[in-house]
């Protein structure tokens, strides 16, 4: 999955949510993009699952959807993504959508990483793991400039790396601005949640605006809380003696996904300038009944 494509596909997914909820006095001829994403959501809501539910991840975990959370499954959740312009692959589980009138999303993902081995986490020094992201961004930067992207400037932890080791559950989330942002422009936030099993990781990566992360990241955690990997797929069932491990421990996970995100950060100022009035215009054309649908409400 590219940064670029990642990216774009993150934003565009924000920018639709929000349409969906919006009305406009002078709605134009949608474009093609809406059209997609209608047949997207009418697909959806035919297999959406509504919470409370349990819902089973490829034999290997199952998360128990609170009320008032809508789950929508593969393939379903592949046109989604194909119409929000992002791509996906095998590591890809489903949306999570709010029942409500909340506007987030969550992607979520299960990764054959192997066992990753959890030491590191007892004595890692979070503002060390920052300076070296900040320190990759540099070099990020030469090809944000190659690709005609705003450079990206780390500005801190919006919640540090914290882990569990009773539970083996990892929450952290970067704040982020393009360089060439107004003062008191909002930041982008990607609230990273993660849970550990035998033979690898799901995360579950919540997707909202700065002006909401205070109050959204509760639904991550909660989700969080709902999830657990099935008898024998629990890190407490890893065999030394067979089982894989994974090349990196816990810092090298956070740097690392945090590497692959950073190009969000970048990529979100551009499309949001680019593509914000479009797909507000395509989305209060006809992505308002069909979102409503897919929340089980009339439309």
């Amino acid at each position: 999955m590219t940064d670029a494509k990642w990216g774009r596909g993150l934003v565009l997914a924000a920018l639709s949510l929000l349409a969906a909820f919006r009305s406009s006095a002078s709605v134009e001829e949608p474009p093609t993009a809406g059209t997609a994403l209608d047949r997207a959501f009418a697909a959806a809501s035919k297999v959406a699952v509504r919470g409370p539910a349990q819902v089973p991840w490829i034999e290997q975990a199952t998360l128990r959807l609170p009320e008032g959370y809508v789950y929508v499954p593969r393939p379903a959740a592949d046109q989604i993504m194909d119409a929000w312009g992002n791509s996906h692959d095998e590591r890809f589980l489903g949306l999570i959508f709010p029942a409500g009138d909340a506007n987030w999303f969550v992607a979520a993902e299960y990764e054959a990483s192997g066992y990753i081995k959890d030491d590191d986490a007892k004595d890692w020094n979070v503002e060390e793991l920052l300076a070296g992201i900040k320190e990759g961004t540099k070099a990020q930067n030469e090809r944000r400039r190659e690709m005609g992207i705003g450079e990206l400037e780390i500005i801190g932890w919006a919640e540090k790396p914290a882990y569990d080791a009773t539970t083996h559950r990892l929450v952290w989330s970067l704040a982020a601005r393009d360089k060439g942002s107004a003062p008191g422009d909002a930041q982008t936030i990607n609230y990273n949640t993660y849970m550990l099993g035998r033979e690898g990781y799901i995360t579950m990566n919540l997707v909202t605006g700065s002006d909401a992360i205070a109050t959204d990241k509760a639904v991550a955690h909660a989700l969080l809380g709902a999830l657990s990997f099935n008898p024998g797929k629990t890190y407490a069932d890893f065999n030394e003696e067979t089982d894989k491990v994974a090349a990196y421990g816990l810092a090298a996970l956070v740097a690392g996904v945090a590497a692959k995100k950073l190009g969000l950060f970048a990529v979100i100022a551009a499309f949001l300038a680019k593509f914000a009035k479009v797909f507000l215009v395509a989305g209060a054309a006809g992505g308002a009944a069909l979102w409503k649908k897919l929340r089980g409400k009339a439309a």
